[in-house]
C-alpha cells in the first residue's frame, strides 16, 4: 500500500491536512527546520516546491520564496538531500513535490524522476504539464514508482477529467479557483466537480489554491474533498516569522471539525 492510500484509510473519519514548503526559503537548516514543524503541528503530508525561475501557477507569496530560495544558491540536488533527511525521520509521512518542467527536463525525465524516488518522494506535481502531454510522463513516473499528481478544475472538460482520473496517482490536486495560488480572492468548493472526479475512478481529491483558514477547510471536506494542502498562508507566516505550528494546527483540527470557527 502506497503511503497516500495508507494515510487516507488512517484518516477515514477525518480529512487530510497537507502543508507546503518552498524548499531552500529560509536557508537549508530553516527548510528542514519548518518540514519538522509542520509535522509535529499536524500536517499529514508534506508538498514541497523545488524553487523555479518562472513559476506561472503560483502568486506571489510562492514565487518570492521561490526567488528567495534561488537567491539563496539553492539548487535541485539540495532540495532532494532536504527530502532524503525528513524521510529518515518521517518514514510514513508522503512527502509530494511540486515543481516545473523545466526542472524536470534539465536532468531528463528518467533521470529526475529516479532521483526524487531514490530520495523518498511519493509523488510529483508538474504544475505546468497539461493533461493532453501528461501520459508518456505519468508512464514513467509510475515505472520509478512515483505517483502522478495532476490538476482538475471546475472547467475542466470531461473528456479530459477521464484522462486526469486514468494517469493520476496519489490524490487528484482539485483548485478551488481558477488563477494562481494566494489567498488574495476566496476560494470555492465545487462539489460537482468532485462527483465528477468519483464517478470517473479518480484518487481522492484534495482541493489547494487559497486555503488558509478553518473555515476553507471545514467547507472543501463538506464538499465532498478528501483532504486539503495549504501553501501560501504557510510560507507567508514562516517568511514572516509567525507561528507557523499554530496555524497548522487549527487548519489540522478543523478536519476534525473540533476547531473554533474563524
Amino acid at each position: 500500500m502506497s503511503r497516500y492510500a495508507a494515510m487516507f484509510e488512517r484518516l477515514a473519519t477525518e480529512g487530510a491536512f497537507g502543508a507546503f514548503v518552498m524548499l531552500g526559503d529560509g536557508g537549508l537548516e530553516g527548510s528542514a527546520a519548518l518540514l519538522e514543524r509542520v509535522v509535529q503541528a499536524g500536517a499529514d503530508m508534506v508538498e514541497v516546491g523545488i524553487p523555479f525561475s518562472d513559476p506561472i501557477a503560483d502568486g506571489a507569496v510562492i514565487q518570492a520564496a521561490a526567488k528567495r530560495a534561488l537567491d539563496a544558491c539553492v539548487r535541485v540536488a539540495d532540495c532532494l538531500k532536504l527530502i532524503e533527511r525528513f524521510r529518515v525521520s518521517h518514514p510514513q509521512v508522503p512527502v509530494g513535490i511540486l515543481t516545473y518542467a523545466n526542472v524536470v527536463m534539465a536532468p531528463g525525465r528518467a533521470t529526475f524522476f529516479r532521483e526524487a524516488r531514490s530520495a523518498g518522494a511519493d509523488s510529483l506535481l508538474v504544475a505546468d504539464l497539461p493533461a493532453i502531454e501528461a501520459e508518456p510522463w505519468a508512464e514513467e513516473m509510475r515505472q520509478a514508482e512515483i505517483e502522478p499528481v495532476l490538476i482538475a478544475a471546475e472547467n475542466t472538460p470531461p473528456r479530459t477529467l477521464e484522462k486526469i482520473a486514468r494517469l493520476a496517482g496519489g490524490y487528484t490536486y482539485c483548485v478551488s479557483r481558477t488563477g494562481i495560488t494566494g489567498t488574495h480572492a476566496a476560494p470555492s468548493f465545487n462539489g460537482e466537480l468532485l462527483k465528477r472526479l468519483q464517478e470517473a475512478g479518480a484518487p481522492p481529491p484534495v482541493f489547494g489554491f487559497g486555503i488558509s483558514t478553518p473555515m476553507h477547510v471545514r467547507a472543501a471536506l463538506a464538499a465532498g474533498a478528501a483532504g486539503v494542502i495549504s501553501g501560501s498562508a504557510i510560507v507567508s507566516a514562516a517568511a514572516e516569522r509567525r507561528d507557523v505550528a499554530a496555524l497548522v494546527h487549527s487548519l489540522k483540527s478543523a478536519t476534525r471539525n473540533d476547531s473554533a470557527p474563524h
